[in-house]
């Protein structure tokens, strides 16, 4: 099993930058997957971006060129920097540890972690 901790957000002016860190333990060496996604009430919960188990990265296209995602050496923890926010990124941030063990698939969140951008 996998549990994650997550650290970071807060409110913000547009414009600004926040960080977001996630420590995973447990069973690391299952996680195929770590990263984050969003949710705003109403709407699915959405990808932002991971690191996968090779070490790439994948960015949806509204945050390419403002978010960077890094996983440290010992995978164990990814860490989010988000610069340049917008209103729109306001959400609720989830770690996410997606997780294969034999071919089987499951998956892992994080508390959840509010970001507001507002002037």
């Amino acid at each position: 099993q996998v549990q994650l901790v997550e650290s970071g957000g807060g409110s913000v002016q547009p414009g600004g930058s926040l960080t977001l860190s996630c420590v995973a333990s447990g069973n690391i060496a299952s996680i195929a997957a770590l990263g984050w996604y969003r949710q705003v009430p109403g709407i699915t919960r959405k990808l932002v971006a991971d690191v996968l188990r090779d070490g790439s990265k994948r960015y949806v296209d509204f945050v390419k060129g403002r978010f960077t995602i890094s996983r440290n050496g010992a995978r164990d923890t990814v860490t989010l920097v988000m610069n340049n926010l917008k209103s729109e990124d306001t959400a609720t941030y989830y770690c996410r540890a997606d997780i294969e063990v034999d071919g089987h698939y499951s998956g892992a969140w994080g508390q959840g972690s509010q970001v507001t951008v507002s002037s």
